[in-house]
């Protein structure tokens, strides 16, 4: 007889948001002060209703349950104010597509994010991310969010599109961008129309931005149906869409949307997590000094290898913990596409449904000390993912980011490049914290650069480091072939 007596079942508790403001709801407070007011949640309840605008939502605020959402992507599907805004943008690609069109979407992009494709990209990202420091001087200001954004734009439009977006169109998708996301978050926080059919300056520049990045898409594409076959996504694509009897056959307009989608997401993201990183460096010099001797250990003045990426495992500590403190994607809706249960909660079909990873991350539960910057966390042996699996920065589920493994190899590489060159100090004053907006990061960092072999505990990296044809460290398994369960979504999966 079995006297083992089983777990009970965890109770939810279920709470509301105070300060709702007519007609707004709680889109002032999430605009105005949007991470204070996400940390002030959960103290409400395990799931607390909010509004946004007239619209009544559901912010779900304990890991466990945020998992159950998100591993149920049938009945939790992509949708609510967020998607409807990136729809607009986006079209129906891989990132904002319905449940029942993403398995199909998935396979046919997969290819150039598998791990032996994204370790193939470790040169080209060493690369670039050299290109980009080359010509610094000692004292510069580099604007680093917009550096990092460039870097991150090139190096996606190169895998995606090879040569068909150049540079000069790679750095007007750049400008373009920046103006996009600063204009998505207000759309979804304060999802009112009519506010946004006014023909204030802000949002002309939205609409200017996201008619030039189409128009700079479709002029890549056309490019490339002119010239030679080249094997990136695009070709991946124009291939699919000329095979005869699939059963859904891939259109122009789906080429248009995957490329889009792949192109703004896989740019934003990384490169904000790159500049709160280099901002969070600056502010705790012991573990800057402590990435600097790795990197010098590991490779010794030359460009990383896809053999380094094992090896840099404080470096990828440093990743981790900035997804961790300063999770570029910081908030999600979802939608039930039927009636459902939540938290013992009736949710009928159409309601909307947030979640946020850094309200996650900063969760003392889960992580103590939630607003220390603390790489050495993820060496001490604590859980992958915190408790019930509370990191999620490339969300979790089937519907977890196709481009994780590429985004951590890219951070990782651009990383140990840049802090093996230079180092990055904030001028004198005070830091601003960083603004969320459709992600969160610093928008307009400025530091000032110091070469490494001035900086004070720095070693002199050789000029000819930069070259090619640098010696080469032996060759260690990567990372990128390891398994990875669902959750587990630290850069010591790169």
């Amino acid at each position: 007889m079995n006297s083992r007596v089983p777990n009970p079942a965890p109770t939810w508790t279920v709470g509301t948001a105070p300060g709702i403001f007519p007609s707004i709801g709680h889109g002032i407070a999430l605009f105005r002060r949007p991470l204070d007011f996400l940390n002030s949640l959960p103290a409400q309840g395990d799931l607390v209703g909010i509004r946004l605008g007239p619209q009544r939502a559901w912010m779900v605020c304990h890991p466990e349950l945020v998992h159950r959402m998100l591993r149920d992507s049938r009945t939790f599907d992509k949708g609510g104010p967020q998607y409807e805004r990136l729809r607009a943008l986006m079209g129906g690609g891989v990132v904002t597509c319905p449940h029942s069109e993403h398995r199909r979407q998935r396979r046919l992009l997969q290819p150039p994010f598998r791990p032996a494709a994204v370790a193939g990209h470790t040169d080209l990202m060493a690369e670039e991310a050299a290109s980009l420091c080359r010509d610094w001087q000692d004292g510069q200001r580099v604007d680093v969010s917009a550096a990092m954004l460039g870097l991150t734009t090139r190096l996606i439009s190169r895998v995606l599109l090879s040569d068909a977006l150049g540079p000069a169109a790679a750095d007007e998708v750049r400008r373009c961008l920046a103006v996009i996301v600063r204009g998505l978050f207000v759309r979804t926080v304060v999802p009112v129309d009519a506010l946004f059919r006014l023909p204030t300056p802000a949002n002309r520049r939205y609409r200017r931005a996201v008619q030039r990045t189409h128009e700079l898409v479709d002029a890549a594409i056309a490019q490339r149906r002119r010239g030679a076959a080249r094997e990136d996504l695009l070709g991946l694509l124009l291939a699919a869409a000329d095979r005869d009897g699939e059963e859904t056959p891939v259109t122009d307009q789906e080429i248009h949307d995957q490329l889009v989608s792949l192109l703004l997401t896989g740019s934003e993201s990384p490169s904000m997590c790159l500049a709160s990183t280099f901002a969070l460096l600056a502010r705790h010099p012991e573990a800057e000094r402590r990435l600097h001797a790795e990197v010098d250990s590991v490779l010794a003045g030359r460009l990383p290898e896809a053999g380094d990426l094992p090896r840099l495992v404080y470096t990828r500590a440093v990743l981790t913990e900035t997804l961790r403190h300063s999770p570029p994607g910081w908030l999600f809706t979802r939608v039930t596409t039927r009636d459902t249960e939540l938290a013992g909660r009736r949710l009928p079909r159409g309601t909307t449904v947030l979640y946020s990873p850094y309200l996650l991350h900063h969760d003392a539960t889960s992580f103590p000390e939630p607003e220390r910057f603390r790489p050495e966390r993820w060496l001490e042996g604590e859980a992958a993912a915190g408790p019930h699996g509370a990191l999620i920065p490339f969300a979790a589920g089937s519907r977890k980011c196709i481009g994780d493994l590429f985004s951590l190899a890219e951070m990782t590489v651009a990383l140990a490049t840049l802090a093996g060159r230079w180092r990055l100090r904030h001028p004198p004053g005070p830091v601003a914290p960083p603004r969320p907006g459709a992600t969160l990061g610093p928008r307009s960092l400025t530091m000032i650069c110091a070469p490494r072999d001035r900086a004070a505990g720095g070693t002199a990296v050789r000029a000819a480091a930069l070259a090619p044809g640098a010696p080469a460290a032996p060759a260690v398994a990567s990372a990128a072939g390891e398994t990875r369960r669902d959750g587990e979504q630290d850069v010591h999966h790169a």
